[in-house]
């Protein structure tokens, strides 16, 4: 590839991967919301327990299988991974629209969080290959935008399951995502960053030698812990945001949820692409510029989880609603640049599949918790007790990563 071709192409890719992003988030994403639908269908379906087991399978499946994915995609080569787990969970999602029982549901369910797992760690590995630090930040951003696209457009799957039905909105959607895999074959490819020596003898023959690397890596386990502590709030927002609008402003759910969704998708939108940018060009002046600014967007969250706990009008909750937005945004920009800092590019999508099983479990755990928590009513005191714990990782954030480089080339 001619160099003007590959620096054109390079947004090509983030272009292609951000739609295939929004079909990773709308497929698992739209299922929430049309237990109204299928419960006339299914009869299991009718109790909140057996749908929440249908939702925590997908979340246990995905979080135990990213880390392997992240092996996987640091081997294989990438763009037939990224297609090929589109097309399978785009074919288990044409499969649930055909589904008559909730066993079926349940398999499916799990078989899709197997081949969504497969996608985020290649995907964020082969677009930070492709762009250099300049670049990065926004690039990521950029792609994350789909991911938010996708969880939004998603809220909407019980209004066109109630407009037609929910068979026909899983079919929809699977023809969609397998045709879009047609797509990819013919435009994404692949492409590893050059790195400053050879792979060490024996890497080849063991899957884990790389996974081994990074947990000698006192700033991976750092970045570990700064990944899943920002998604206790992270979930528990997206978990409960739509609760507290409906409460606050004395409002339908059937209103609140998209308004809720809404207003974190605007902000967040705003915060990957000034937090991109902003990394992008603090790092070319400072080496721990995307350090300060993702702890920029992470300590915009503390002040919005005060807000959510104490604040006594609506007035507050939007602006706690659109700051917490806005600074996750800026922190889910910044995390892989970060990691390419402190990791070499044939660890990279391993480095991220630990730390986005780490999020995913972090989920699963503040979601349980949050749930006892609303029962005994005291949902606002946990928020503000996130509040701490966000703001102690943070203090060790700022403290202990010290990056040495732009863009970590050589494991040493």
């Amino acid at each position: 590839m001619q160099l003007k071709e590959r620096k054109y192409y390079k947004w090509v890719v983030v272009a292609l991967l951000s739609v295939v992003a929004l079909l990773n988030y709308l497929d698992r994403q739209m299922l929430s919301t049309m237990q109204p639908a299928m419960k006339l269908d299914i009869e299991a379906l009718k109790t909140a327990t057996n749908f929440g087991r249908l939702m925590a399978i997908f979340l246990w499946v995905y979080g135990l299988m990213s880390p392997f994915s992240g092996i996987i995609a640091d081997r294989l080569n990438r763009k037939w991974l990224i297609t090929g787990s589109l097309f399978i969970w785009s074919l288990v999602t044409l499969l649930m629209g055909l589904a008559t029982g909730f066993t079926e549901l349940y398999i499916l369910r799990a078989i899709m969080g197997i081949s969504e797992a497969l996608y985020i760690p290649a995907a964020l590995s082969l677009i930070a290959d492709y762009h250099s630090s300049k670049t990065r930040s926004l690039a990521v951003g950029i792609h994350m935008i789909g991911l938010y696209a996708g969880q939004f457009f998603g809220g909407f799957g019980g209004t066109v399951a109630a407009r037609f039905s929910w068979q026909a909105t899983f079919h929809w959607f699977g023809v969609a995502g397998m045709g879009y895999a047609m797509i990819l074959i013919l435009f994404l490819r692949e492409h590893r960053a050059k790195q400053t020596n050879n792979e060490p003898a024996g890497e080849k023959k063991n899957p884990f030698s790389g996974l081994r690397v990074l947990l000698k890596n006192p700033a991976f386990w750092v970045l570990l812990f700064y990944f899943a502590v920002p998604s206790l709030p992270g979930w528990a927002i997206k978990n409960w945001l739509p609760t507290l609008f409906s409460n606050y402003l004395k409002i339908d759910m059937s209103i609140a949820g998209p308004k809720a969704i809404a207003t974190l998708a605007v902000s967040s939108f705003l915060g990957v692409i000034i937090g991109g940018m902003l990394s992008d060009k603090w790092v070319q002046h400072n080496l721990k510029g995307r350090v300060y600014t993702s702890a920029m967007g992470i300590f915009l969250t503390i002040p919005a989880l005060f807000l959510l706990a104490y604040g006594t009008s609506a007035y507050y909750l939007m602006a706690a609603a659109f700051c917490f937005g806005f600074g996750f945004g800026m922190f889910d920009a910044n995390n892989m640049p970060i990691l390419c800092q402190f990791v070499a590019p044939r660890y990279r999508a391993t480095g991220y599949g630990v730390m986005n099983m780490m999020g995913v479990f972090s989920g699963a755990i503040i979601t349980d918790i949050l749930g006892k928590s609303a029962d005994a009513g005291n949902l606002k005191g946990d928020f503000a007790v996130l509040a701490v714990i966000v703001l102690a990782i943070l203090i060790l954030q700022l403290a202990v990563l010290n990056p040495k480089t732009a863009d970590y080339k050589n494991e040493g």
